[in-house]
């Protein structure tokens, strides 16, 4: 084996033209499989989801060209560290798809399409099911983000419990601004509701209590740059 790795021979088999045409077809078949996964019921931009589409084609060609040289694909892997997305900091499920994506790549240059197509279904199914079933998220469909407004002179510290306590599961008081000249002030719960069939009787008692002010509620958001 040593002496394959540090033979000066040349042990590089030429691809023909119609098994990289059918490789490279079948990376972007299989590339926009993981592209439309990807974008199943989530928020994403077209650029990303064009980028994965075409990224297991391209990846597929390198990896096809410098089919069977050791030192080839050592300079390609390098060439691969050096690659840089400039944009916002992706999330963990961008980072896992553009793993997917490459690696489906390199498996279709390799010359094993159905293989590539094997790994692409195993994934993406396991990921639609978690998607549907669960690991969506830490919030629920009852979790919501409510911001209330109050004049300055309401002690808001104890103020809502008793709504809380009737139509809420939770409450957790996340953030306190002034607003208006510091004639206001903002306060951001996160909060359980207890019957969503109860939200607006909910939103009037606030009001009674906070002057008829601005009142907001709604669903909590994930950060989607963090891992």
């Amino acid at each position: 084996m040593l002496d394959s790795l540090f033979s000066t021979t040349s042990t590089t088999t030429a691809i023909s033209f119609g098994e990289l045409v059918a490789c490279v077809v079948g990376a972007l078949a299989l590339g926009f499989v993981i592209s439309v996964v990807y974008s199943f019921r989530t928020h994403h931009t077209r650029s990303f989801a064009t980028t994965l589409a075409l990224l297991p084609a391209i990846v597929c060609v390198v990896i096809a060209m410098v089919n069977g040289s050791v030192g080839a694909g050592v300079a390609v892997a390098g060439a691969f560290s050096l690659v840089r997305f400039r944009s916002v900091p992706g999330s963990g499920k961008d980072i896992s798809f553009v793993f997917l994506a490459m690696c489906v790549g390199l498996v279709c240059g390799m010359g094993y399409v159905f293989y590539a197509a094997l790994v692409t279904v195993i994934i993406g199914g396991a990921y639609l099911l978690y998607q549907r079933f669960g690991f969506r998220g830490l919030t629920s469909a009852k979790d919501r983000a409510l911001r209330i407004t109050i004049p300055e002179d309401l002690d808001y510290v104890g103020a809502f419990d008793d709504l809380f306590a009737r139509y809420t599961t939770y409450h957790e008081l996340v953030s306190v601004k002034t607003v208006g000249m510091g004639s206001l002030f903002r306060l951001v719960y996160n909060v359980g509701i207890a019957d969503p069939a109860s939200e607006k009787a909910f939103i009037d008692d606030l009001r009674c209590r906070n002057g008829n002010l601005e009142i907001s509620l709604a669903h909590q958001e994930a950060i989607a740059d963090e891992l």
